[in-house]
């Protein structure tokens, strides 16, 4: 009785189809890392993960006003 494993591959996959999914497998992990970094970016243009002299205190004051002026637009 013979099994996948007799080929001398562990995952029972020939050369070509190994390497079809090592293409596909590494085109979704470069995809995902590209994603990961621009929202990484994204992320720290929004709210820098180390704060200023006086912490987040300058994105409190930010919030105040952005609070007033769509007070002031409703």
């Amino acid at each position: 009785m013979a099994t996948g494993l007799d080929k001398g591959s562990m995952s029972g996959l020939t050369e070509s189809e190994a390497k079809e999914f090592h293409s596909v497998f590494v085109t979704s992990f470069v995809v995902f890392v590209v994603i990961a970094v621009i929202a990484h970016i994204l992320a720290w243009q929004w709210r820098p993960w180390l704060p200023g002299t006086n912490g987040y205190s300058m994105l409190d004051h930010a919030t105040g006003l952005i609070g007033h002026a769509v007070s002031a637009l409703a």
